[in-house]
């Protein structure tokens, strides 16, 4: 499995999996936008030490000298990248009350253009998704969603994006629909593309979905047949050990915790121990709406 992979699981299982077992908030909007990498040197080297209002001066410089060069090239992708990386960190200069849906709708733009030209790289579309999400309109974020899942059905990002959305509009049954499908199609993908599906990755977000519904028995009977499949694959470990410590079985879950922690790199120990002492919050929501991650590199 490439760290890449591993890295966006282990995140799945330790965001979207805690949420449903254990209830911790995920990252804002605003915060998500303050991880974001900057355009360029220049930024970087001045994030940190020019006052706001200088900062929030040269980023509007910035955008400006984007839009510039987009107007004579529409389809400059270092000027479409430049713009969209600058207008998110202009945004993540408000607080979240702030943020108001044109606010969003001017980083769609630059989105919607990259994906277009870059239909191979799904992240983007994701991000597109993500950010339609934010302004409400739910049938552009599916349609994004389900653009990446008809080329790449096991996308892991445009499935947890696409479930998280069935979720937050009471559509569990859609959402556990679509995970079982892309199982059931798994052998033929991974056939004709080996590892295009992650199937216990898939398992694990089933399973979550599962957990968020509060039907414990299948979650764990779905956790179970991950581990069955791959016994040295931690992450549906890690899963059914949230599972039971929401369950209140918090020896049965030290144990699982432990073996997990066993199996896993070393770079995912620190946070499985993070997840074992995460205290359980009662009736946690089911799922939210996906955070903005920063713009592909």
């Amino acid at each position: 499995m490439s760290q890449p992979r591993n890295r966006w699981i282990v995140q799945i299982v330790l965001a979207v999996a805690i949420l449903a077992f254990v209830g911790v908030s995920v990252i804002p909007i605003i915060g998500a936008f303050n991880n974001t990498p900057p355009s360029n040197q220049n930024t970087a080297s001045t994030r940190g030490t020019l006052p706001s209002s200088d900062q929030k001066s040269k980023l509007e410089d910035e955008v400006r000298g984007y839009e510039l060069v987009l107007q004579r090239e529409p389809e400059n992708q270092t000027a479409l990248k430049g713009l969209l990386q600058a207008r998110l960190q202009l945004l993540s200069q408000k607080e979240k009350a702030e943020v108001k849906p044109a606010d969003i709708q001017v980083v769609i733009e630059p989105l919607e253009k990259l994906a277009k030209l870059n239909p191979e790289q799904s992240e983007y579309s994701v991000l597109l998704a993500q950010a339609k999400q934010q302004i409400g309109d739910r049938e552009g974020a599916a349609q994004a969603y389900r653009s990446i899942l008809s080329t790449k059905p096991g996308d892991l990002k445009a499935l947890q994006g696409m479930v998280s959305l069935l979720i937050s509009q009471q559509r569990p049954e859609a959402a556990i629909g679509l995970l079982q499908e892309t199982l059931s199609k798994a052998p033929q993908a991974n056939t004709i593309q080996p590892g295009s599906v992650d199937t216990v990755a898939v398992q694990v977000l089933l399973g979550s979905v599962h957990a968020s519904q509060k039907s414990y028995a299948q979650a764990s009977s779905v956790y179970d047949q991950a581990i069955k499949k791959d016994p040295k694959d931690f992450r549906p470990v890690v899963a059914k050990a949230m599972l039971l410590k929401q369950q209140g079985k918090d020896a049965d879950a030290k144990l699982l915790f432990d073996s997990a922690a066993a199996l896993a790199p070393a770079q995912y120990k620190d946070e499985i121990k993070n997840a074992a002492t995460a205290s359980p919050i009662p009736n946690p929501p089911a799922s939210p709406a996906p955070a903005l991650e920063s713009t592909p590199k």
